[in-house]
């Protein structure tokens, strides 16, 4: 078998945190051959310690020169679209990290640069490898929850602003908890949903503690400089029928340090995801459901491995690319809605 060449677009932390040593755990299958970041010396440093054979402080010329068959896009999001856009038309796969990109349009474009070239876009949306949520997803398939018209997601951290990147910064970032960890969840319950076509949302942002000094539980953030939201809330629904209410916060006066969770509502049964537990009326009696076991996974490297799998196995689809458009839909109607005061129709 023919290895797959990949090249990667971004030396920072998910680079060598999370996609370099999961392509290093299949090296029979991958082959890392480049690595670009504008901070050329970052790139020559990564490439040195994992032993790449190039590094370049460009991903154009990178493209260029180097053969590649596939390409992380490990940058922040200002520059999603341009980065997958030009490894795209050069005739890669591309795994690019979550959000999509800055807008729906800049999504809709990089979709459309997919069903040109015939490539695999794939975004980095981790949470639906969990056991727990692939093993929601096949009780869902069986029907075990019937349809499902209503869910809650909540990405919610009591004091964790992130004390490092541009986590803060809306201009590189395009906002803050529901743009990074919130799109997550979302995902997530929307994954588990079906992907529902939205309809009309309506969101409400917050910027009440990030602009001020106080406990950092994930470094100490600059508040000065904070320029996103530090809460997001809203409503979506869906032209199916089906509603969902999110909400997402970087700081949060709440109990709980971290909370991560999609829960579902059916007209057969109910779901918490993270963990796994259902909700059921058999018998005439009501029951809970939960898992004696579920294998224990690092989804990180099990959604990287199954982008090598598609890539070589020439699994194109473009319902990824597509699935990416619709949450940045969302996302930039929730940003809308928030600034003007008024529901979006989608």
């Amino acid at each position: 078998m023919t290895k797959l060449k990949v090249a990667l677009i971004g030396a920072g932390g998910i680079a060598t945190d999370v996609h370099i040593p999961a392509y290093r755990k299949v090296p029979e299958q991958v082959e890392i051959v480049a690595v670009a970041d504008v901070a050329y010396d970052k790139a020559k440093t990564v490439a040195s310690e994992y032993g790449i054979p190039a590094a370049f402080d460009n991903y154009e010329t990178m493209l260029a020169e180097t053969e590649a068959d596939a390409v992380s896009v490990c940058v922040p999001n200002k520059f999603h679209k341009n980065a997958a856009i030009a490894a795209l038309e050069a005739g890669c796969h591309v795994l690019c990290e979550k959000p999509p990109a800055m807008s729906q349009h800049e999504a809709k474009e990089m979709e459309d640069a997919a069903t040109k070239s015939g490539k695999l876009l794939m975004y980095g949306f981790h949470y639906r490898f969990q056991s727990e949520t692939q093993a929601a997803k096949r009780f869902i398939d069986a029907g075990e929850l019937g349809d499902i018209y209503s869910g809650r997601v909540q990405a919610i951290r009591r004091r964790g602003i992130p004390g490092w990147g541009v986590f803060t910064n809306k201009e590189l970032q395009g906002g803050g908890p529901l743009i990074d960890i919130g799109v997550h969840m979302l995902d997530t319950a929307l994954f588990l949903m079906g992907y529902p076509e939205p309809a009309v949302v309506l969101g409400q942002t917050h910027q009440q503690l990030g602009t001020k000094k106080g406990v950092g539980l994930l470094g100490e953030w600059d508040y000065q400089n904070y320029t996103v939201e530090d809460m997001a809330v809203g409503m979506i629904t869906f032209t199916n029928g089906a509603s969902l209410v999110l909400e997402s916060a970087f700081a949060a006066n709440v109990e709980k340090r971290d909370t991560m969770q999609v829960s579902l509502m059916g007209n057969k049964g109910g779901a918490d995801i993270f963990p796994l537990k259902m909700y059921q009326e058999k018998h005439d009696t009501l029951i809970d459901i939960t898992p004696a076991y579920l294998s224990e996974i690092n989804a990180h490297q099990t959604e990287i491995h199954a982008f090598v799998a598609d890539c070589i196995e020439g699994n194109v689809t473009d319902r990824f690319a597509k699935q990416g458009t619709n949450i940045q839909k969302i996302i930039d109607g929730l940003y809308q809605s928030a600034e003007s005061g008024k529901a979006v129709y989608l």
